[in-house]
């Protein structure tokens, strides 16, 4: 199957007629519970991943979240905003 993810075509053999989002999550080896899904123009809820098809030529948008930040540079996300002292 060939699909354009993230605006570069891919080929994906292992994916048959009856492929969904989810088989495509798989075949790409992402952490289900990191990603978001925009299949030809709409968000694809995760619950929905089961029942979407994937067709040829099908269009993807895959973001990937990842954590960290910059804690050993010193800098951290405040928890709360600072206050000014009364």
């Amino acid at each position: 199957m060939d699909l354009i993810i993230n605006g570069h075509p891919r080929s994906f053999p292992e994916l048959g007629g009856e492929a969904t989002v989810q088989d495509l999550v798989a075949a790409l080896a992402l952490q289900i519970d990191r990603v978001a899904v925009e299949h030809n123009g709409a968000i694809v809820p995760r619950p929905s991943w089961p029942a979407t098809a994937v067709s040829d030529g099908d269009e993807f948008e895959i973001v990937h979240f990842v954590g960290g930040g910059c804690t050993p540079c010193g800098w951290v996300f405040p928890i709360a905003p600072s206050r000014p002292p009364v």
